[in-house]
């Protein structure tokens, strides 16, 4: 029977660049970038490391789709390192391969890195894939903003709200977010918006306005796990330890059947269930303190909260707007202002959010600390609402 890996693998370094049009650098020097913070954090050599998975989806910085470039930039000794993507979720999936390696006692020090340089395209949203059945897999029925309106509908409908209860709803996730990323010096947007800009913005998808859409950004992010017992060795008497990971993808049949409503995001619900348990969380909402979600729009995050169970099935929008999630409710999302304000650089985001859980959980977010914090969960959702990956992720203390 499975065992899981919670507290069998500690984050002993983490590093993060600035998000956003990073004219000045390339995928290589924002991954240095990185990994020097992250090398600097652990107190190691990169001698240490045994293996690294790099996270990489969309911009094509591999070589022959592998992870050479990543072991050019980094100098790492001549050790494997592999490339994985998995949509969205693509960041969590390299966290996922170097703690499942340090976990199977297959390596004693492992790197996880995720990258993604978008600005360069010249083009406003994810670059779509052209050829081959992973475009049609990607996106198969129009937009990102056109898919997630018609999550934002399907719930509207399922719960009874009417579209200007919603609407007020989804802007409080903007406006929060924005909020919270004024305080983060790495995020892409840091201006704070208020309610009624928010509000009276163009639409882009019906309901979905501008400032329910986060952008695209370069960004880099990374992670250095061994056991605990080596991270005592180093004198970090009490790390911060990963308590589950776990991932689902659809099968397809939410396309292919009519049991969905399309209403929520089933593989987020499975993803979360089995994270508590590896983790032995049995009331998500008293024990977990903080979270960063997959806000790649608006309604995104508010169909998540009740996905994860942290509000009841319709009472999301109730929950928002009574500030259960804001920086100093119950427990805040997004922090650091989300994708919303850092932008997705896809191959960065899921280890960003790490990044973000870590410095909260080391007592180091600067004027985002929050008070207690001894949990926090971040998810990832790749694809669609009707044919994602999701992934969920729970840090904590060893004691």
């Amino acid at each position: 029977m499975a065992r899981g890996i919670s507290d069998k693998v500690a984050i002993i370094g983490m590093g993060c660049t600035r998000f956003g049009e990073r004219w000045d650098t390339g995928a290589d020097g924002l991954m240095v970038e990185a990994f020097a913070e992250a090398l600097a954090d652990a107190g190691i050599e990169r001698g240490r490391i045994e293996a690294a998975w790099v996270g990489n989806a969309l911009d094509d910085i591999n070589v022959g789709n592998s992870a050479l470039p990543a072991a050019h930039a980094l100098r790492l000794p001549q050790v494997p390192v592999t490339r994985v993507e998995n949509m969205c979720a693509t960041g969590t999936e390299a966290l996922r391969g170097a703690a499942y390696a340090v976990a199977s006692g297959a390596v004693d020090v492992a790197l996880a890195i995720g990258v993604e340089k978008l600005k360069d395209t010249g083009y406003g949203g994810l670059p779509l894939r052209t050829k081959g059945v992973q475009n049609d897999l990607w996106m198969p029925y129009g937009s990102a903003p056109g898919t997630f309106a018609q999550l934002a509908g399907a719930y509207a409908a399922r719960h009874g709200i009417a579209p200007a209860d919603l609407k007020r709803a989804m802007a409080h996730v903007s406006w929060k977010s924005h909020q919270n990323g004024a305080h983060s010096p790495k995020a892409h947007l840091r201006a704070v918006v208020d309610i009624e800009k928010i509000l009276g913005a163009p639409l882009i998808a019906d309901p979905l306005g501008l400032f329910d859409c986060c952008g695209v950004s370069d960004g880099a992010a990374a992670a250095i796990v061994t056991t605990p017992e080596i991270a005592a060795a180093l004198g970090k008497n009490d790390p911060v330890t990963i308590k589950a990971i776990q991932l689902c993808a659809s099968n397809g049949w939410e396309m292919q059947f009519g049991a969905w409503d399309g209403a929520s995001v089933p593989n987020t619900r499975v993803a979360a269930e089995r994270a508590y348990a590896e983790a032995g969380i049995k009331d998500p909402r008293a024990e977990l303190d903080i979270t960063e979600v997959h806000d790649c729009f608006s309604i995104t995050e508010l169909v998540i909260m009740e996905d994860l169970g942290l509000s009841d099935p319709g009472r999301a929008p109730a929950d928002i707007l009574d500030g259960r999630y804001d920086r100093d409710g119950a427990i805040p999302c997004q922090l650091d202002g989300g994708l919303k304000c850092f932008g997705h650089p896809v191959g960065a985001t899921g280890l960003r959010m790490a990044y973000e859980v870590y410095n909260q959980l080391q007592g180091r977010a600067g004027e985002r600390q929050r008070a207690k914090v001894d949990f926090g969960l971040t998810h990832n959702l790749g694809g669609t609402p009707f044919n994602s990956v999701a992934a969920v992720a729970i840090l904590g203390r060893l004691n």
